[in-house]
């Protein structure tokens, strides 16, 4: 994608306006801090912000968008490669903040489960899910020079990995999307960025040999 510059605290103040709460701007810093940390190569706030473009054109099919939106600015808020469960530390950091601000327990349930689903380990039983999951996926469908950017940048993340390892989970990851029936589970995204996404993997695949 282009360069997004939707992770901006406009942004944020719009959505906490939106669900009526205080502008909460120590939690905007402190996400901002989160995506800058030296270590992250692609989980970065131009990630976020790319979400937040991707999220935008869908915003009219969502049911929940202000659930989606949250979990896009939460879902990658840790981010250690050497840990397994970042997507649950994501979660439990999105759940302190919303209980700090009295969200209703549906909402709370709706942001972590959205959160969680960005594990990429089960098909989407519900819309809003598989829009957060294909906007999480939207890179696999990327032009051929972003996704060897974002590939370069995941290898950088995971420089720790000795080749020979990471070459064999990379492609047991990459080898699981492309047994999908669908890679994106929405029309909107299915249409726009599937034959790209199979392209861009079978691509890499080919240099993981």
């Amino acid at each position: 994608m282009t360069k997004g510059t939707a992770m901006t605290p406009d942004r944020w103040q719009t959505l906490m306006l939106g669900l009526g709460w205080p502008q909460n701007e120590a939690t905007f810093a402190a996400l901002s801090d989160a995506y800058r940390q030296s270590h992250r190569h692609y989980h970065t706030q131009q990630h976020i912000a790319d979400c937040l473009t991707r999220f935008d054109s869908l915003r009219h099919e969502a049911e929940q968008p202000h659930a989606i939106e949250l979990a896009l600015w939460f879902h990658d808020a840790v981010y250690d490669p050497y840990r397994s469960d970042n997507e649950q530390a994501s979660a439990d950091w999105a759940m302190r903040f919303l209980h700090e601000n009295s969200a209703p327990v549906s909402l709370r349930d709706r942001v972590h489960g959205l959160i969680v689903a960005t594990l990429h380990d089960a098909v989407a039983t519900d819309h809003d899910t598989a829009i957060m999951i294909d906007i999480d996926l939207s890179i696999l469908g990327a032009t051929p020079d972003a996704y060897d950017a974002y590939r370069h940048a995941i290898r950088r993340e995971y420089r720790w990995v000795p080749g020979l390892l990471f070459r064999r989970n990379r492609r047991a990851v990459l080898e699981s999307f492309l047994r999908r029936k669908r890679i994106f589970q929405t029309d909107h995204f299915h249409s726009s960025l599937e034959d790209q996404a199979r392209r861009n993997i079978n691509a890499e695949l080919e240099g993981l040999r």
